[in-house]
């Protein structure tokens, strides 16, 4: 029986919204001191469950102890009361104002009168945890590391001692996710009891002490991490045995397909969000690109596409300049970009119309004459939603009611049906579970065997280093390196992606930026 005190209680905790049920029956148990993961598929109930404990939702049944104590939140100011501090993905700071005064921000002490009295508390909880923060920096100066350290002495300064991580590696390099796992440490053994919810199964096993596993908004178990094998907890996630091991059949013949030289594109005030970018694409290849979020990705694809204009350079599909055509012409040639951005009905499908015709948006341009055909879309729309185990009531149902998972696919099965010779895929498998996603990298093995030349804009490490042939880094807009991923380690990486240039011979570079 362990001996040590009892943090979080949820027991049978049920949340329904509307007809879906996203927790039920629920029960979890965090003891102080420890690092406590919870893992799950998308839609498992996750972020549901911790919301309710964050005081965001309120349960419909079930009771919430914490130290011993039934509690009832109406709001997160409850929770925060007791002590609770959840640290989301998307960080809620203010850019222009310091990391100080983000700090002092809706303090009750008063923003100005005590400011040196709360600045010197600010330090005692860096030294205490080991937080490496400049008081005085602004925010929109400040790395993603340094915001999510923010968030963390945030929490802290209100008295947190229950802390709610929701996905905090998912933007992080290496060094900066080994820098957090040390925060993460320095807490548990200040008696800290630390939540982490995330899909990343390398990093449960190196940081839990314990994992529960929930699937479809169920608790499924509760498990100590030394005492379990990464392939049960895979099999408790998803309901049964998977082989999640991914091959790199390596093409013979590559040609070139696609050629950047030198192209810089401006964003709206102007400045260069892409700089100089040189490198080429060979069919039968996958390259993949890694760097933190905002990096350039973005406006690297929508500048091959034909969608933003470029200030200056050249780009080459099989020899013939794709300056000046329109991203009909440029689909014509037999580039095709499953460009998955942030909002995936915002570019790429219309939400208000169904498979059907999102397939014949994309293809009616193939078609002689001005009479549309339907016949061929349904079959296909059909095939895709069978092959790709698309969930949905039917092909003619409104793409917006699909999960985002669904949507996902539905966009790339279409883009990878046109055929092409260049497929573009930004992060393909955002969040789609774990089956989907390897499925999704099946299909892309399959069209390099083909000869297809695929852009992989990837955020695992562990994935690009696995599936790709090269990856290319970037940071701030540059190419800052491209490597052969048979012979780069993850840390080095990392290093590219905060703009460390690495020594040749180290990393097996075939191409420096």
């Amino acid at each position: 029986m362990d001996e040590r005190r009892i943090a979080i209680q949820m027991s049978g905790i049920t949340k329904t919204f509307g007809a879906l049920k996203a927790n039920e029956d629920v029960n979890l148990t965090v003891y102080e001191g420890e690092v406590h993961a919870l893992l799950g598929e998308n839609g498992a109930g996750k972020s549901t469950l911790m919301n309710m404990l964050s005081g965001i939702y309120t349960p419909d049944e079930g009771s919430i102890q914490i130290y011993g104590e039934e509690v009832h939140f109406a709001s997160p100011k409850d929770s925060i009361k007791m002590g609770i501090g959840m640290i989301h993905q998307h960080f809620k700071l203010i850019d222009v104002l310091s990391a100080k005064d983000n700090i002092i921000l809706g303090q009750k002490t008063g923003f100005f009168t005590k400011g040196k009295v709360l600045a010197k508390k600010v330090r005692e909880i860096s030294d205490q945890y080991g937080l490496d923060i400049n008081p005085d920096k602004k925010v929109y100066d400040m790395s993603v590391g340094e915001k999510q350290t923010l968030e963390i002495i945030k929490v802290l300064f209100r008295g947190a001692k229950i802390l709610i991580l929701d996905e905090p590696t998912a933007v992080l390099t290496p060094q900066e996710i080994e820098k957090l796992f040390n925060i993460i440490r320095n807490m548990k053994a200040q008696g800290c009891a630390v939540v982490i919810i995330t899909h990343k199964l390398n990093e449960v096993m190196e940081i839990s002490d314990r994992i529960t596993v929930l699937r479809k908004g169920h608790s499924v178990e509760t498990v100590k991490t030394d005492e379990v094998e990464v392939s049960s907890l895979i099999e408790m996630m998803v309901g049964k045995k998977m082989d999640l091991s991914l091959e790199r059949d390596i093409v013979a013949e590559k040609k070139v397909l696609l050629e950047l030289s030198d192209v810089t594109v401006l964003d709206r005030e102007k400045k260069p969000a892409l700089s100089d970018a040189t490198f080429d694409l060979r069919g039968g290849e996958i390259l993949g690109v890694a760097g933190v979020a905002g990096s350039g990705q973005k406006e690297l694809c929508e500048a091959i596409a034909g969608l933003a204009a470029t200030e200056k350079g050249k780009i080459y599909f099989e020899g013939e300049s794709l300056t000046g055509k329109t991203p009909r012409d440029i689909i014509k040639l037999g580039i095709s970009m499953g460009f998955i951005p942030e909002d995936r009905l915002g570019m790429g499908l219309v939400g208000s119309m169904d498979i059907v015709h999102n397939l014949i948006l994309k293809d009616y341009q193939n078609r002689p004459g001005f009479l549309l055909k339907r016949g061929p879309c349904v079959e296909k729309a059909k095939q895709i939603v069978e092959e790709l185990d698309i969930q949905t009531t039917s092909i003619y149902a409104p793409v917006k009611k699909m999960s985002g998972g669904n949507i996902q696919k539905v966009l790339l099965g279409r883009e990878i049906d046109l055929d092409p010779k260049v497929l573009i895929t930004a992060y393909p498998v955002r969040g789609l579970d774990i089956g989907a996603s390897y499925k999704i990298y099946d299909l892309l093995n399959e069209q390099k065997k083909k000869g297809v030349g695929v852009l992989f804009i990837g955020e695992d490490l562990d994935v690009l280093l696995e599936l790709c042939d090269r990856i290319m880094v970037m940071c701030g807009g540059q190419i800052t390196g491209i490597v052969n991923a048979d012979q780069v380690t993850k840390e080095e990486l990392g290093l590219l992606m905060t703009g460390t240039l690495l020594e040749e011979e180290e990393v097996g570079f075939n191409e420096l930026a």
